[in-house]
């Protein structure tokens, strides 16, 4: 449960510092729960974090998208706000460190790490972004026949 709520004020806060309306700031939170509780579970069950990081980030540009059609608001103000527990802080900074202290390979396995990551979040929500967009184009074509 404090996992949850550190990660919703991990989202919270960023919304704040990118002046989101007032009614959206909650939203942007629990946009940020909603990716963590995925990733810690799928983590959990299959113990493939890259894998759970991509889900998690799915399931943030879910979110993201069925609110922002509810708020009447863009999806990216949810989910940029919503990744931010999700991003690889600790591994990009320990990509430098061992870079510094002279540890290559060390570093270089922590970087791929860093990129798989971050790949993960970025197709995670770009996936289902792009699935949302067909979905409406898809409905948009066959309703004008």
């Amino acid at each position: 449960m404090k996992e949850l709520l550190l990660a919703f004020f991990g989202s919270f806060f960023p919304a704040i510092l990118f002046n989101t309306e007032k009614k959206n700031l909650i939203w942007a939170g629990v946009s940020g729960a909603v990716g963590w509780a995925v990733y810690k579970v799928l983590a959990y069950l299959t113990g493939l974090p890259v894998l759970a990081t991509f889900f998690g980030a799915a399931a943030i540009g879910f979110y993201s998208e069925l609110m922002a059609r509810r708020l009447k608001t863009p999806a990216s103000v949810l989910s940029i706000s919503g990744m931010y527990p999700l991003v690889p802080g600790i591994t990009a900074y320990l990509v430098v460190e061992n870079i510094v202290t002279g540890n290559l390979s060390t570093g270089l396995n922590k970087f791929i790490e860093t990129l798989s990551y971050a790949g993960a979040i970025a197709f995670g929500i770009m996936f289902v972004t792009a699935s949302m967009q067909f979905q409406v184009k898809y409905k948009e074509f066959f309703k004008r026949k």
